[in-house]
């Protein structure tokens, strides 16, 4: 009997290792763009972007218009069309055996379904049962509950069957008034030890390796 027979994934730096190839490195050139001679360091990149959110990170630190945010998000998606990230060593595993064991898996990320897809496809051979993408209106996006409360409509789900997995707070805002449980996936660890602590503090579980998380689950 599987310890959580519904998943939900967060897709970027929680499946795939989006941010050191590619988010980061494309950052800059933005920034070079749309803010000559300004630079913003890895770690503070992805502090401010903890902190913040990306597109508030963009308005409150470097004044993005909503001009500049759209056009920002639109050279991203075809960035990220021409370059598919990596996956972590070992999430295949993990993905394939929730499936093969009776469980479902579902992906709520910030990123569009399409791109999540194309990288199921690509690493694993495999869809999720149904991904909640940028895409989707504003109130269907974590960190609001409602992918959670589709889920649990859809699915039968309680919240006790379901453990959401993410690297950042927009999981435990979209999770914790259902009472469901999120695991922080921290093996993509950016020196941030704010991110970590606050994670941490506020998870049910932490997990510094994916392996650690396999054993947990199906052990």
């Amino acid at each position: 009997m599987l310890k959580y027979p519904c998943l939900v994934l967060d897709h970027d730096d929680t499946v795939v290792q989006t941010l050191k190839t590619l988010s980061y490195p494309f950052w800059c050139l933005e920034l070079e763009q749309f803010r000559p001679g300004v630079t913003m360091s890895l770690a503070d990149y992805v502090l401010q972007c903890y902190r913040w959110g990306f597109a508030d990170m963009c308005r409150e630190i470097f004044h993005f218009t909503d001009e500049e945010l759209k056009q920002e998000h639109s050279q991203w998606n075809a960035y990220i069309h021409q370059n598919i990230p990596a996956p972590f060593p070992g999430i295949d595993r993990i993905i394939r055996r929730q499936k093969e064991e009776g469980g479902m898996l579902f992906v709520v990320s910030h990123s569009n379904s399409d791109t999540i897809s194309r990288d199921y496809d690509a690493h694993f051979g495999i869809q999720p049962d149904s991904i909640y993408g940028w895409e989707r209106p504003k109130h269907e996006r974590k960190p609001n509950p409602w992918p959670l409360e589709d889920i649990m409509a859809k699915y039968g789900f309680k919240p006790e069957e379901i453990l959401v997995v993410d690297d950042m707070q927009l999981a435990c805002q979209m999770a914790e008034p259902l009472g469901v449980n999120v695991a922080f996936a921290g093996w993509d660890d950016m020196g941030v030890p704010e991110q970590r602590r606050d994670m941490e503090a506020r998870c049910a579980y932490s997990f510094d390796s994916v392996a650690e998380f396999e054993k947990f689950l199906f052990d």
